[in-house]
């Protein structure tokens, strides 16, 4: 799916750049994850701790190699980012209890990322907006995400944005936004 140069335009007016990631983007992807886990940690949440020990569960560098990583930027800098994933992972077959068939069903939302540079910009939320509306994939029915469910600014960030609360397991929120037909 080749996403290049696609404007995104904030509720506070800003505009950026959507693209699909490319494997020269990789360090500064890592770099903007590495500062969100630090920001989570030092705002209590221990969201993305494995991130600061080195651990990427999500294996971003592979996900920007597949095409399933989405940046937005602003005169060439990167000011948020987005995974999806239209496989799910190890992680989202054993949080949302997949069988084999409903496996392609959706497409997992990871690593909403915002460069603090660009808060206050409402990019989080033009970046939910975007992938509800601006990227679709073939067969795909739905958008699924999890966050720690003791983050409540989390939690109420993704209802505000049209996701809706379908449960709770091993101490994470799962959320779902179904596209219209």
């Amino acid at each position: 799916m080749g996403i290049t140069n696609e404007h995104l335009q904030t509720n506070s007016h800003t505009t950026f750049m959507m693209q699909q990631a490319q494997p020269i983007h990789t360090e500064d992807i890592m770099t903007l994850l590495v500062n969100t886990a630090k920001w989570f940690k030092a705002n209590g949440s221990s969201q993305w701790n494995g991130l600061l020990e080195g651990i990427d569960s999500h294996r971003t560098e592979e996900a920007v190699a597949r095409g399933d990583v989405f940046i937005a930027t602003m005169n060439e800098t990167i000011a948020g980012m987005v995974m999806l994933l239209k496989e799910p992972s190890a992680w989202d077959k054993n949080l949302w209890d997949l069988s084999d068939d409903e496996q392609n069903e959706a497409v997992y939302l990871h690593r909403l990322a915002i460069n603090r540079d660009f808060a206050n910009h409402q990019l989080g939320s033009a970046l939910l907006t975007w992938c509800q509306q601006s990227i679709r994939f073939p067969e795909i029915q739905k958008i699924r995400l999890d966050c720690i469910a003791d983050n409540p600014f989390l939690n109420r960030f993704y209802q505000t944005n049209g996701f809706v609360y379908v449960g709770e397991k091993d101490g994470y929120s799962l959320y779902e936004y179904k596209y219209e037909k």
